[in-house]
């Protein structure tokens, strides 16, 4: 089970909340670190979650046409 930390960006969906993970990436020729920003979709079942949340979300089977993600915990 795969699981990551982000920060919810929107939660106006019903049942839905959009998680921003922040990952670094390296340059291939000159070996800079950059930050490249991901967005999934999650499950959020009781509508929790509001904006700018620091949330952990886990993989599961496909909810919808993008919801790939669950929500696991919120702090």
């Amino acid at each position: 089970m795969r699981t990551k930390k982000g920060i919810v960006t929107s939660s106006k969906m019903d049942k839905t909340i959009v998680v921003s993970v922040e990952s670094y990436k390296s340059h291939a020729k000159y070996k800079k670190r950059f930050r490249v920003t991901s967005k999934f979709y999650a499950h959020d079942e009781k509508n929790s979650c509001s904006e700018w949340d620091i949330v952990t979300i886990k993989e599961t089977r496909p909810l919808s046409k993008l919801k790939r993600w669950d929500l696991l915990e919120e702090k």
